[in-house]
């Protein structure tokens, strides 16, 4: 059966935003939740050698399956693909808070990401249905101030939770927001419905997941459990590849593939979506380090490291909420080459910064990032599903959140290979009476930093190493955005738009 776009005349559409909101905030705030509350799950459970998977495959399963539920959406609705993932992430949620090892917990992290996935591939698409082209700049501004709370309510509220109750009941507080989120889209939503034949591709999803999922493993493992160059790596993106070639068939041959062949036939699609894969990489470089380096370097507290990194935050929903202003006079390409100018003036300007760098210059320069990042996200979203009809929005819109979240796995991956690399060369090239001070292990120099009998020389010099790791990652960053500028120039100025589609059938 085919969906038909709900008729927005007679939604009381500010209920189902909320209702998005709420959703969205499921899965923005899961991962900065978690974060703050890891020394006390691993003093419960044990197994510190396996927690980085927690996030880690949190992210995988989200990551592959957003574009099976993008295609899953266009052929059955929003509403039920939206429902199913929201609990299927409640039902992860309340079995993570009941997991009795570290391996249980991962396997009930993947259980929370494969619903993460339904509602990220779904909540965009939703305000593309619901609001004209217009507005839709607003609405993404509202659901990017989302990840602003998360990003603020996350490590507050887990760390709160861990100290004075339980890190079980940071899952456990998902289930209240979750049911009332559940409420008001079976109430407020409703969907009309063509119903029609389809054949589900089947073979195709299973190869799209097995691929991403093989190449998202090799991105996450490499350099950390296994050297880059290492054999490991070589089988695993070689099994990757050929996944690849065996999903482009399957597609080419499949009667509604997952992945169509017109999202790489147009430049306009294929360029905006590499252009999101680059924004995800430049998003990690802040996202991964700029707190370890406000801690180490500057000195401050995890709180107040996290707060900095907000800042970034701030900009981007300001700037998704004006960018209809710009992308409605000046076309969607120019906006996203005016977000991408911003990237480019936010890494270079850190690099740029005094030493030692004033914490208020940071706090704006990480602001000026996230302006860029919302005026190049919400430009290129809102212009590619203004060029599809409602039947091709999800499809189109899974693709495109895909490359953000595939950009920045392979954001950590680079970003921790060039910090990791600076910071080796600096304590290689120490003076000969501060070499057998230092940590002979990375993993080693923040606890040194933060160890009281650490020589005053040798803690500067780590400092130094640090600070300038994180300048190599901020030129890294400005590298990328100078590469989505001119990957931009790929796109036309102005999309066209589809003609609007209605609703031919009575609502249910």
């Amino acid at each position: 059966m085919t969906t038909i776009p709900p008729d927005d005349k007679a939604e009381p559409r500010g209920v189902i935003l909320a209702a998005l909101m709420c959703t969205m905030m499921l899965a923005a705030m899961d991962v900065t939740i978690v974060s703050t509350a890891i020394p006390q799950i691993v003093a419960d459970l044990g197994g510190f050698r396996l927690f980085s998977w927690v996030f880690s495959i949190y992210l995988l399963a989200q990551t592959v399956t957003i574009p099976v539920y993008g295609k899953l959406s266009d052929l059955y609705g929003r509403k039920p693909i939206l429902i199913s993932g929201t609990l299927i992430f409640l039902l992860g949620s309340t079995l993570s808070s009941l997991s009795w090892d570290m391996l249980s917990l991962i396997v009930f992290r993947g259980l929370q990401g494969l619903g993460a996935g339904a509602i990220m591939a779904t909540v965009s698409t939703l305000a593309g249905d619901l609001y004209s082209i217009e507005k839709r700049g607003v609405v993404q501004g509202w659901l990017s101030s989302v990840w602003a709370m998360a990003a603020i309510l996350g490590p507050l509220l887990g760390g709160a939770l861990a100290e004075y109750f339980t890190w079980r009941w940071i899952f456990l507080i998902n289930l209240p927001l979750g049911l009332l989120a559940l409420i008001l889209i079976w109430t407020y939503l409703h969907e009309s419905f063509e119903r029609r034949q389809h054949r589900i591709d089947y073979l195709g999803s299973g190869l799209v997941l097995a691929s991403v999922g093989t190449i998202m493993i090799g991105l996450l493992q490499g350099g950390h459990a296994w050297p880059w160059l290492g054999m490991e790596s070589i089988a695993v993106f070689s099994g990757a590849a050929v996944l690849v070639g065996l999903t482009i068939l399957a597609e080419r041959r499949a009667a509604e593939p997952v992945l169509p062949g017109w999202l790489w036939r147009s430049p306009m699609i294929w360029g905006s979506n590499l252009a999101m894969v680059g924004m995800g990489v430049v998003m990690m470089g802040p996202s991964l380090y700029l707190p370890t380096f406000m801690q180490s370097v500057h000195g401050m507290g995890a709180i107040g490291a996290g707060m900095v990194l907000a800042s970034m935050s701030l900009g981007w929903p300001v700037a998704s909420a004006l960018s209809p202003r710009l992308y409605m006079r000046i076309g969607f390409r120019d906006t996203a080459f005016l977000g991408s100018i911003l990237l480019v003036f936010g890494s270079v300007g850190f690099l740029l910064l005094a030493q030692p760098e004033w914490i208020s210059a940071v706090v704006l320069d990480q602001v000026v990032l996230g302006a860029g990042f919302g005026l190049l996200s919400t430009s290129l979203l809102v212009g590619l599903q203004s060029t599809v009809g409602w039947d091709q929005r999800g499809v189109i819109t899974g693709a495109n959140m895909f490359g953000r979240y595939l950009g920045q796995t392979l954001g950590a991956a680079v970003f921790g290979t060039i910090f990791n690399a600076s910071i080796a060369a600096r304590l290689s090239e120490a003076p000969s009476q501060l070499a057998s001070l230092l940590p002979a292990n990375i993993n080693d120099i923040i606890a040194a930093l933060h160890q009281s009998g650490t020589e005053p020389a040798v803690a500067s010099y780590l400092r130094d190493a640090i600070d300038l790791a994180t300048r190599h990652l901020f030129l890294g960053m400005a590298v990328i955005a100078v590469l989505m500028l001119g990957l931009l120039f790929v796109l036309p100025r102005h999309f066209p738009m589809a003609a609007p589609q209605k609703a031919n059938s009575a609502k249910k």
